[in-house]
C-alpha cells in the first residue's frame, strides 16, 4: 500500500502559510497532501483506492501507482471526494463503493451524494454499501465502519485479505468516540492508519476545546471531529494494532513534533 496523502484539509505545507512547520516542510521537501490511500493486491494485480483527494492527479503522477480497479469514498467532505473528477478520460469505468445509510444532515447517503453530485461522470458506477457488512472487492474483504465525525456521517474502513489474513484498518476522520461494533471490525490490524490532526496540547486553542480525556486529563478528541495524536495512539492500543501510522495531520504541529514518529508523510509504502 502507498500513502498518497497524509494531510488534513489544507495539507502541509499549506498555501500561503509561512509558519515554521510549513517552512521546514518546504526546505526538506516533505509533503502531506490531502488524504488518500492506494492498496494493491499483488496476487491479483488489482488495486483499491480509498478516497479521492483533490490532489489525485499530482499524487498518482508523483508515486507512479496503478490506476485503481475500484474505490471507496468514506464521506463527502471535499478533501476526501473532490478528486473524483480526475477520472475523466483516465478510466473506462470504475466501481465506487460508498455507504447507503441516510445522513440526517443531508437527507442523502454518501452513495447518493456521490451519484448525484457526479451525475455527469459517466465512467463511475456508484455501489451503495451497507456499513458493517463486508463486501468482496479486488480480492479483499472490505467493510465500511461507522465512526464519529459530526455533523456528517463518516466511515472508517477495514480491508482484509481472506487468503493471507493480512489486515489494514483506517480510522477515517473521527473523534475518539468510535462505537464498539466499529472497534470490533477495525480490531487486530497489521497496520492502522489513524486520524491524528494535532497534539493534545493544542486543544486549548480550539473553540470547543478537547474531550474524551484519559485518566490523566489528556484530551483524545480535538474539538468534536478528529482525534488528537494521543487519542489516535490510545485507539491503536485499544485495537491492538501491530503497527500504526498517524495521518490526516495538520500543519499546526510544532516543527519539533511535526515530523516525528509515528506521524506519516506522503509516499510511505507498506507490505503486509
Amino acid at each position: 500500500m502507498t500513502l498518497l496523502g497524509t494531510g488534513d484539509t489544507t495539507g502541509t505545507p499549506t498555501v500561503g502559510c509561512d509558519c515554521e512547520t510549513c517552512e521546514r516542510a518546504r526546505e526538506e521537501g516533505i509533503e502531506r497532501t490531502r488524504f488518500s490511500v492506494h492498496v494493491e493486491n499483488e496476487r491479483l494485480d488489482e488495486s483499491l483506492l480509498i478516497d479521492f483527494s483533490p490532489d489525485f492527479r499530482y499524487q498518482f503522477l508523483r508515486e507512479d501507482v496503478s490506476i485503481p480497479d475500484a474505490a471507496v469514498v468514506t464521506h463527502v467532505h471535499f478533501d476526501h471526494l473532490d478528486g473524483l473528477g480526475n477520472l475523466f478520460r483516465v478510466v473506462d469505468s470504475l466501481e465506487v463503493y460508498a455507504a447507503d445509510e441516510t445522513d440526517p444532515q443531508t437527507g442523502r447517503s454518501v452513495a447518493e451524494t456521490v451519484a448525484e453530485d457526479y451525475h455527469y461522470l459517466h465512467v463511475i458506477d456508484v455501489c451503495p454499501t451497507t456499513p458493517l457488512e463486508p463486501i468482496h472487492v479486488c480480492g479483499f474483504n472490505v467493510t465500511l465502519v461507522p465512526v464519529e465525525h459530526p455533523p456528517l456521517v463518516c466511515y472508517g474502513v477495514a480491508i482484509e485479505d481472506p487468503i493471507t489474513g493480512a489486515k489494514l484498518s483506517i480510522s477515517g476522520d473521527t473523534s475518539y468516540n468510535v462505537p464498539e461494533r466499529s472497534r470490533a471490525a477495525l480490531a487486530e490490524p497489521d497496520l492502522l492508519l489513524a486520524d491524528a490532526i494535532v497534539p493534545a496540547h493544542l486543544c486549548d486553542y480550539h473553540p470547543a476545546g478537547g474531550r474524551h480525556e484519559d485518566e490523566n486529563g489528556v484530551p483524545r478528541t480535538f474539538g468534536t471531529k478528529h482525534m488528537t495524536r494521543e487519542g489516535a495512539l490510545a485507539l491503536a492500543e485499544d485495537l491492538n494494532a501491530d503497527r500504526t501510522r498517524l495521518v490526516h495531520v495538520a500543519h499546526y504541529y510544532p516543527p519539533d513534533e511535526a515530523f516525528e514518529e509515528p506521524l506519516a508523510v506522503d509516499g510511505e509504502q507498506y507490505t503486509i
